[in-house]
């Protein structure tokens, strides 16, 4: 059994508070500018808004968007464990239990907040949110940035909203699916399901324009964190190359066995594994050495081991991040 030092103690609440800012970014996007503007979106907030709509319309009962999401989510959870056993991770719970508290707490107090600014001048009067008369386009892409934003604080720290991941998991005990076409089939169910409840064609669009933004929004920034670039080096000076980049740029360097099919030669091929910040130093590196280098720069998108990202994360309660040096 692993000892706890501080510094793991440190690192784990350092994890948990940024989910919980993330946690905080997500419905605060939501009650502030998504529902304002009479949007809605996918994921188990979005049809969370969808079943209290119908609850209120049908029955005349009225439940908080957050306590809704605990149901649905807590159902879903009852549901993986009986089907595929327990293989959600603690931190995908720690997000699933504190997402409804967060979205009750907004949803009680921002209108209060909303109302205050009002009294104060501060807003004009019938404001439709804390953002005053925003155009509902502008308000749900604004929502769009601000819930990516949170999701991926939560995504790279290993947790997880559960959801559509939860549903993802069970269908795929039982027909392996792709992952992303289970949440473009949930969340165009759950958009086009708004209809039902007395919204209007405007809603839908709003919905499917936070989808993707959001989605944009979410990539962008973990395709930001793990993008790195592969350098391949055709040089006589391989060597000091190589040993000049392992001795300054701390970066662990490969030799391929080449041959240039021109000259019929034998040659080495230095290949490194580097950060798109890093690459410009690493090219600097290279062309003081030999101006001459032949020198092929390509994008990859995720690079895992030592230095780099480490494998797993998500729902199932590893995480993500840099590998620390030694």
């Amino acid at each position: 059994m692993k000892s706890l030092t501080l510094q793991a103690v440190l690192k784990g609440i350092k994890e948990y508070f940024l989910m919980f800012v993330g946690m905080i970014f997500y419905a605060f996007a939501w009650i502030a500018c998504i529902i304002p503007a009479n949007g809605t979106g996918g994921g188990a907030t979005g049809l969370s808004l969808v079943l209290c709509a119908a609850m209120e319309n049908l029955f005349g009962v009225r439940i908080d968007i957050g306590t809704m999401t605990l149901i649905i989510n807590g159902t879903l959870v009852v549901v993986s464990v009986f089907l595929i056993g327990w293989k959600l991770g603690v931190k995908t719970i720690y997000c699933i239990l504190l997402l409804p508290f967060v979205l009750n707490f907004f949803q009680s107090g921002l209108p209060a907040f909303q109302q205050w600014l009002i009294d104060r001048g501060s807003l004009p009067v019938g404001s439709v949110s804390v953002f005053g008369n925003l155009d509902p386009i502008l308000l749900v892409i604004m929502g769009a940035l601000i819930s990516g934003v949170g999701i991926w604080l939560c995504l790279v720290q290993g947790g997880s909203t559960g959801g559509v991941d939860i549903v993802a998991l069970v269908i795929n005990k039982y027909h392996p699916i792709n992952y992303g076409r289970v949440v473009i089939i949930h969340d165009s169910a759950v958009i086009l399901a708004s209809l039902l409840v007395g919204n209007g064609p405007d809603t839908v669009i709003y919905g499917f324009l936070f989808t993707i933004v959001f989605s944009y929004t979410t990539d962008a920034l973990l395709l930001g964190n793990q993008q790195s670039n592969q350098l391949l080096v055709i040089s006589r000076l391989h060597a000091e190359i190589a040993d000049e980049i392992a001795r300054s740029a701390h970066r662990g360097v490969t030799m391929l066995q080449g041959q240039g099919w021109y000259s019929k030669q034998p040659t080495q091929v230095v290949m490194v594994m580097c950060r798109k910040r890093e690459t410009n130093d690493m090219l600097k590196i290279i062309k003081t050495i030999d101006p001459g280098a032949f020198i092929s720069v390509t994008s990859v998108t995720g690079v895992y081991g030592k230095g780099f990202g480490m494998i797993g994360g998500g729902m199932f309660g590893g995480h993500t991040g840099e590998a620390k040096k030694k």
